[in-house]
């Protein structure tokens, strides 16, 4: 008789567990294959930083590079073509475990550029062509938090497409982004639309909100050392409860009893960052069901390796987690500045890995044409 392994644990659960990667190198060595058989991943999201690494590996592309340098093409087109072909090939490897699941998994994720961050109407039109062009039941388009991408996300879903909903950190935009949902799903009820067949996630960022708090906690004087790396933990317990009550809510009921699904949390940047912190921890500790945990290669085979699953570890934590928050605003920590800080880095991070895939696919078009 064969032992359960952690990563099944963890999937007992009702935590999917999705793979934070993809490549072109992780498609053709099979690497993506083994993991859902190994280690249970049954999804995959990817960012603009995922994708600047991936792209870094010039020869993976080698093949495909050459008649768009050849055709003339743009640089931005060019990267539509290689990260959209890569989807399209993980979108097919996940397709059976879409069908097993109904839908609930073998999701991949791609996001709009984020140089679209802050135009409602350019990211839904990127979201409408990106969805076009990859042509898979299973796809979710990922979509920011920002405010300009909250009616974007409604108008998504209203459509018909599925929405990975990213860089949430606060509770209150958290709030904002499930009524941009239920909306969604009112707009296409009322055209008719099977609600059944669209499915969201909301990624809340964990880890990021850490290493703000500690940094600033760092800097005081006084500061309690047991508030240190508490943070993160509290804020994504007390997200848990926004999912738990507004799901519960008459409205999201209505919607649910027409044949729509709930818009699971999904952990986002659950990579540890602090070396002295234990490097499953925003695994173990955000064990809940109807969840996903997007987690880097690292994080995973860590959770596999020595990850201790004790079950739920959210329930039961709101009034403690409620309590960490006051206390870090009793020392000055404003918790709207904090998330406000951690969207704007968000959104600027991805723009710089944009711009360092830009830099990549250029030099690789250049070196192609002189082939």
């Amino acid at each position: 008789m064969t032992s359960t392994s952690r990563t099944e644990q963890l999937s007992g659960e009702q935590v999917s567990i999705w793979l934070d990667d993809l490549s072109r190198e992780r498609l053709e060595s099979g690497s993506l294959g083994r993991l859902i058989a190994e280690r249970n991943v049954v999804g995959v999201t990817t960012n603009p930083t995922i994708f600047a690494k991936a792209l870094s590996n010039g020869a993976a592309y080698e093949a495909q590079l050459a008649p768009l340098a050849k055709a003339g093409a743009s640089v931005e087109d060019v990267i539509t073509e290689l990260t959209c072909e890569d989807v399209q090939r993980a979108c097919d490897i996940m397709l059976p475990i879409y069908e097993r699941s109904g839908g609930v998994d073998g999701r991949v994720s791609i996001e709009v550029s984020p140089t679209l961050s802050a135009d409602t109407q350019a990211t839904v039109d990127e979201a409408q062509k990106l969805w076009d062009k990859i042509d898979r039941p299973n796809l979710m388009v990922k979509i920011p938090a920002t405010r300009e991408g909250l009616p974007a996300i409604t108008e998504a879903l209203a459509r018909g497409l599925n929405v990975n909903v990213t860089l949430i950190f606060s509770l209150g935009r958290y709030r904002d982004v499930i009524n941009a949902y239920l909306l969604g799903l009112e707009q296409a009820q009322q055209t008719g639309r099977d609600l059944s067949t669209i499915v969201s996630v909301a990624s809340f960022f964990v880890s990021r909100v850490d290493v703000e708090v500690d940094k600033r906690l760092d800097a005081m004087s006084e500061a309690p050392a047991e508030l240190r790396s508490r943070a993160a933990l509290a804020n994504a317990r007390l997200a848990y409860q926004v999912f738990e009550e507004s799901f519960a809510s008459e409205r999201a009921q209505q919607l649910l009893a027409a044949g729509a699904k709930v818009q699971r949390p999904l952990w986002a940047s659950t990579g540890v960052k602090d070396p002295n912190l234990p490097d499953t921890l925003y695994v173990t500790e955000l064990v809940a069901p109807n969840t996903v945990n997007t987690m880097p290669e690292a994080t995973l085979e860590a959770v596999f390796e020595h990850g201790e699953i004790t079950g739920n570890t959210v329930a039961g934590t709101y009034h403690e987690a409620n309590t960490v928050l006051d206390a870090l605003a009793e020392l000055g920590i404003d918790y709207t500045e904090l998330t406000d800080q951690l969207e704007r880095e968000g959104v600027d991070k991805f723009l710089v890995s944009w711009e360092e895939l830009r830099g990549t696919v250029t030099e690789q078009l250049a070196a192609a044409k002189e082939a």
